[in-house]
């Protein structure tokens, strides 16, 4: 297997470890996967959760945060790999996270939820590499287009997210929950075939990388076969001992049964992947009172909101699991046991 370049690196391997927050994936996960050969992103997603002036100022112990789990990371993982991080575009303060990732040289920004029209100008003048996420190939031209137009810069990467990722998912609810849903195997077809097209127009390699409800090493080989140049994965990285979160959150994926798997309506007005455990039963029921905004989403209504968003993540992933909301990839129900970062990447590269 063919690593991944990102400017003048390459990883060793085909790939990537996706952003999860809030703090499921922070400088020990991501610094790990990075050293074992991936690329290891971290979430900044709320990732000052732990600062002490969370609660009073959650701006800026996020921005100050960042800084602190990028240089961790570099600490494991060596200055010669690849680190990146995850952007969320509906995050209210999008455009200082990003400056604050290039500011402490991040090699690469993967930035969904939302379409990232402005993150070329955010990135100026640095070498932080960008890579939009899209769920189609409509989507994938508006973005490559738009900052082609309007900025003259070509996507360093394109990542795929079909609709067996877990999280925040960019398809409609009843796209989801349809007899016949979109296929990753079918958005990855036609999204290597326009980029084959842009890479010839403008003399630049864009690699690109299918997302969702990928497991094991014949799934990675599938997606390489219909020209992707790589995987972005995030639910195997989780049963590891290396990941950020709390031992209570890793064995509620070992527990989790395929039933268990639904797609709910997020706080935030977009459709999710989640273990639907108690708290999401009781908040469709009843609605709960957010006595705190953090301010994290732009689509956030805290009148309508039936949670904080922000304080059932943070649950999760400290382990307060009568209170959590707990994102997952299709597959959770395949996780059996806990094992080290650097046997998962062997498990699936060799």
């Amino acid at each position: 297997m063919k690593g991944i370049k990102v400017g003048d690196k390459s990883s060793k391997y085909p790939i990537i470890q996706g952003g999860m927050g809030v703090g499921v994936s922070l400088h020990k996960l991501a610094g790990t996967v990075s050293r074992e050969g991936g690329i290891g992103v971290i979430s900044t997603a709320d990732i000052g959760y732990q600062e002490e002036d969370f609660n009073t100022n959650p701006i800026k112990a996020n921005l100050r945060a960042i800084g602190k789990e990028i240089k961790k990371a570099r600490e494991i993982a060596g200055k010669d790999k690849i680190l990146g991080v995850n952007v969320m575009v509906a995050l209210n303060n999008y455009k200082e996270i990003v400056k604050e990732c290039v500011k402490n040289k991040i090699d690469l920004i993967i930035s969904g939820a939302g379409i990232p029209k402005e993150l070329p100008e955010y990135v100026k003048g640095s070498n932080t590499k960008i890579a939009p996420i899209v769920s189609s190939l409509r989507c994938c031209k508006l973005i490559v287009k738009h900052w082609i137009k309007k900025y003259q810069y070509v996507p360093d990467m394109i990542v795929i997210e079909g609709p067996e990722a877990g999280g925040h998912l960019g398809f409609k609810r009843e796209e989801l929950e349809a007899d016949k849903k979109p296929q990753l195997e079918d958005i990855t077809k036609e999204v290597v075939e326009y980029i084959k097209e842009v890479e010839k127009e403008n003399n630049k390699e864009i690699p690109v990388i299918a997302a969702g409800g990928i497991w094991n090493k014949q799934d990675i080989q599938k997606y390489l076969s219909l020209g992707a140049t790589g995987v972005q994965m995030a639910t195997r990285f989780v049963t590891t001992y290396e990941c950020d979160a709390s031992e209570e959150f890793k064995n509620a994926y070992l527990q989790a049964k395929e039933e268990d798997i639904k797609i709910i309506n997020s706080p935030v007005g977009m459709p999710g992947r989640a273990i639907y455990n108690n708290f999401i039963k009781q908040t469709e029921s009843v609605k709960g009172k957010v006595e705190k905004c953090y301010g994290c989403i732009k689509t956030c209504n805290v009148a309508d909101t039936p949670y904080c968003i922000t304080k059932a993540l943070i649950n999760a992933v400290k382990g307060n699991m009568e209170k959590a909301l707990v994102f997952c990839g299709s597959n959770v129900g395949k996780a059996k046991e806990i094992i080290s970062v650097h046997d998962l990447m062997q498990e699936l590269v060799t």
